[in-house]
């Protein structure tokens, strides 16, 4: 079921978002929505590049407090907002995945 929510947030979720708030340009939306998942190519440097159990946010450079407050800031300017939207919903997913592997 985690493996669901995961893939449902990161690929299905970003299209209804889309289509629901930017219905005009949508499909644009929806593929810088699926671009930021470019984010991932961070896990590529760890060891082993993918672990069910590893909790992403603060492991990866890309997912840390750091970067997650910089995606927040892009948040305010019209120009990078639905990028931030991106990087956050995706961030928000991965945080789900350590509430799950935390039981």
């Amino acid at each position: 079921m985690q493996s669901f929510i995961h893939y449902f947030l990161h690929l299905v979720f970003p299209g209804i978002l889309a289509y629901g708030c930017y219905r005009k340009h949508w499909v644009r939306t929806y593929l810088i929505l699926l671009a930021t998942m470019l984010v991932d190519l961070d896990h590529l440097l760890a060891t082993p590049v993918f672990d069910a159990c590893r909790c992403s946010i603060n492991f990866h450079p890309l997912h840390s407090y750091w970067a997650i407050g910089g995606y927040f800031i892009l948040l305010f300017f019209p120009q990078t907002r639905i990028i931030a939207l991106g990087l956050l919903m995706h961030m928000g997913t991965d945080a789900l995945d350590c509430l799950f592997n935390q039981y």
